[in-house]
């Protein structure tokens, strides 16, 4: 077969020809994920299956507990899966391959991103308590751990500004939970007045009309609840861990650390585990609107 004859019969079949090569392609694109794939396990029951890679799309199928699949991609801490041989779906990668206790059904914040932002911390103390070695990061820190093992055990995924005494810049902060497409973010402090036991309580506050206020009443409810402080309420502040946040973001005044009444109770071995509590909850109630 000469060049001119095989020239012609492609020139009389091109189109076949292209349509072959695309349907060849397509085909590879679409097989070979299937073979690349790694198998996962989730660790909680009734984990709903998404249309994409967010808790608020679409359910279109639910996992029990340990069942198996097969992840095919993964964007934002979501794979992408294929289920029941040829279905296709999303769930979030951190309850995958873990060990929750037996029966621990997913909820809407085992679907959520949380991140906790302990204030300050390093060369930057924040503020002071009437025995100035008390150092508000030191507090701010103990309370974010609590929380972070609270939401932990709930099957959260929780990304913590800082798990010890470093310094993050102030502008970092919030890049954290956007970056991360957060459903939530929780900044941490404790506030202090210009004279010693001059102001007391804790506060809840908000920068943005974006489903923050809401977060920020729910979570406010849950600590005059289960924290023993008087409770200032929920107010609008200019803070830049606020204004720069683009998710849902609080920021709580955890007391005042340089009034007497109010350190005993914010340094006891009690408080983080109520603060705790009061976030979890707090969560629970704004996530399942």
């Amino acid at each position: 077969m000469n060049k001119e004859i095989i020239f012609n019969f492609i020139k009389r079949n091109l189109v076949q020809i292209g349509l072959s090569i695309a349907f060849g392609a397509v085909a590879i694109f679409l097989i070979l994920p299937l073979f690349n794939s790694k198998t996962v396990y989730v660790g909680l029951d009734q984990v709903a299956i998404r249309s994409s890679n967010s808790r608020t799309s679409k359910k279109i199928g639910t996992l029990n507990q340990y069942q198996t699949v097969s992840v095919l991609s993964k964007s934002n801490h979501w794979y992408h899966i294929r289920y029941d041989d040829t279905k296709m779906g999303w769930i979030p990668d951190w309850i995958t391959n873990r060990s929750f206790p037996k029966g621990q059904k997913e909820t809407p914040l085992a679907e959520s991103i949380i991140v906790i932002d302990a204030g300050h911390g390093g060369v930057d103390s924040g503020a002071l308590g009437i025995d100035q070695s008390h150092e508000e990061k030191k507090y701010t820190l103990r309370v974010s751990k609590a929380i972070q093992s609270k939401l932990d055990h709930s099957g959260a995924k929780v990304i913590m500004t800082r798990d010890n005494d470093s310094f993050i810049e102030l502008a970092e902060r919030p890049q954290i939970a956007n970056r991360n497409h957060a459903d939530a973010f929780i900044s941490i402090h404790f506030d202090s007045s210009g004279e010693n036991n001059a102001g007391t309580g804790d506060t809840t506050y908000y920068y943005h009309d974006n489903g923050s206020i809401e977060l920020g009443k729910a979570i406010n409810k849950q600590l005059i609840n289960d924290v023993p402080l008087y409770n200032r309420g929920v107010k609008f502040a200019n803070y830049q861990v606020l204004r720069d946040n683009k998710r849902p973001a609080i920021l709580i005044e955890g007391g005042y650390i340089n009034t007497n009444s109010d350190f005993k109770k914010l340094s006891s071995a009690s408080y983080p585990k109520k603060v705790a509590k009061a976030v979890h909850q707090g969560l629970i109630n704004f996530l399942s609107r």
